[in-house]
């Protein structure tokens, strides 16, 4: 063989062993990855042909497939649509699918290894494949009050409520919501027209705020703050500075209170004082004391910073983000600057606090079941571990219902003593003219609590530049606690 024709030789033989390679990478290692790309429309439309799962919650089904007579065998539908679509989420042939929809979707399917009995049945006796079912924690009502309370004064935000004791997610309402059933509509028109309607006015429409978004926690990271200064030494008597300002070191800038007011009467303040009274010059002292190791190994122990949680959606990882020097620590400790919670976040350390210190794994899914309903696998609660020792969530306890006793706002429950936090938190810009997020975290009843809640309202609510935590969020917050009391008793 000559050389000329031993190179083309070569090279063809090169191209073919490549070609076999690229073969051998697309149809064997990426297959998995191709086929549950949410682009990959083949999957979907042959996914159409069976009976998709339904998810459900508190004995209501919020998602499930009807027939349809065209050829797609089956069209999902949305019962309870906006007061749940951040979390169900959609499942659309053209715009693919979200929330539990998309994190769920192998059990929904049919495909997950749990329900391979079922299929394997299914095969033997003829009988048209369908999905499992996947079972939520949300409580009905609790959920319904949550959205209502947002809704009925238009307000952009989230709750989120918690069961401290096992991490069940009771409520997860974030708004403006969105109607999925146009969506799911077989109507290619259809599902392109409304796309556009939902995003125009309001692109985050399409957000879960509870889990996706992270904002300034203001005030509510003072349990953070005082978590830390009480294993310093620090108890709720120890004395602060109740100064109306203080200067930042090194600049000249200085750090206010609220409203610019002087934190009580005297020539200090105590700690279980300025909790209540949500002193900021009182705290960003403390917290200079107590130093930024402290402060943020305790922000670590509460979960702030974990990047790979899921509920089983993917959670947006709450930071406090860098403290270069002693003005940015003062700052990040009446939770400004570089801080960002998560609502899941924040009601995650109340609910830490409530259950003694002790941090439990949140989680929305309650159980799968097979098509039949019997359950086939069940979610345990999960404990990550102490993030506090008992005795402080104690002390933070009684710290924290001196701090409901001082907020305002409406829904005071009778009879029921809750443990709660507020915060107005600057952002934006042009902080002193933007109208600031307000906070409200909680747990009841303080003594043996069941729930615990983060309620978040962007931009005042209803309120403006005047808005706060205890005249805009509490009144949802204890609303919603409400709702829960009342279902257990």
């Amino acid at each position: 063989m000559n050389t000329p024709v031993r190179r083309i030789a070569i090279a063809v033989m090169a191209m073919v062993l490549l070609l076999l390679a690229n073969l051998t990478y697309v149809q064997v290692i990426k297959a998995s990855d191709y086929r549950k790309d949410p682009r990959n429309q083949r999957v979907l439309l042959a996914e159409y042909g069976r009976e998709r799962g339904q998810i459900s919650a508190g004995g209501q089904v919020l998602a499930n497939s009807v027939p349809t007579d065209d050829r797609l065998r089956y069209q999902r539908q949305y019962s309870k649509g906006p007061a749940y679509s951040p979390v169900t989420g959609y499942y659309s042939v053209i715009y693919s699918s979200s929330g539990v929809e998309r994190a769920m979707d192998e059990v929904l399917n049919g495909s997950d290894d749990r329900l391979f009995v079922r299929r394997l049945s299914d095969l033997i006796t003829g009988r048209d494949p369908s999905g499992g079912n996947v079972v939520l924690t949300l409580d009905p009502a609790a959920q319904q009050v949550a959205y209502d309370a947002l809704t009925s004064k238009r307000f952009a935000g989230s709750v989120v409520a918690i069961a401290p004791k096992t991490g069940e997610i009771l409520a997860m309402a974030s708004t403006p919501s969105f109607d999925p059933n146009p969506l799911a509509s077989h109507s290619a028109e259809v599902q392109q027209q409304a796309w556009p309607k939902l995003t125009a006015a309001d692109p985050s429409v399409l957000t879960n705020r509870a889990i996706n978004e992270t904002y300034p926690p203001g005030s509510t990271f003072k349990l953070i703050d005082t978590a830390a200064a009480l294993q310093a030494g620090v108890n709720p008597d120890t004395q602060l500075t109740p100064a109306p300002q203080i200067p930042l070191p090194g600049s000249t800038a200085t750090l206010e209170n609220f409203g610019g007011q002087r934190c009580g009467g005297g020539a200090t303040v105590s700690l279980r004082e300025a909790f209540a009274r949500s002193c900021n010059t009182a705290f960003a002292e403390m917290v200079r004391n107590i130093g930024e190791p402290a402060l943020r190994e305790q922000a670590g122990k509460f979960g702030i910073g974990e990047a790979d949680v899921t509920v089983p959606m993917a959670v947006a990882a709450s930071a406090i983000g860098d403290i270069a020097d002693v003005p940015s620590l003062m700052q990040s400790a009446i939770g400004q600057r570089d801080v960002r919670l998560t609502p899941l976040q924040n009601a995650m350390i109340a609910a830490t606090i409530a259950n003694d210190g002790i941090r439990m794994s949140p989680f929305l899914v309650k159980e799968i079941q097979s098509q039949d309903l019997s359950t086939v696998d069940a979610t345990s609660p999960d404990e990550i571990g102490r993030s506090i020792p008992a005795s402080v969530a104690n002390t933070l306890t009684d710290l924290m219902r001196g701090s409901e006793d001082r907020t305002a706002g409406g829904g005071k429950i009778p009879g029921v003593a809750i443990a709660s936090k507020t915060g107005t938190a600057e952002h934006g810009n042009d902080p002193k003219n933007t109208p600031p997020h307000n906070w409200y975290v909680a747990f009841a009843p303080a003594d043996n609590p069941v729930v615990a809640i983060a309620v978040l309202v962007e931009n005042g609510g209803d309120r403006g530049l005047d808005g706060t935590g205890g005249a805009v969020a509490a009144p949802i917050g204890r609303a919603v606690i409400n709702a829960i009391l009342q279902g257990r008793r």
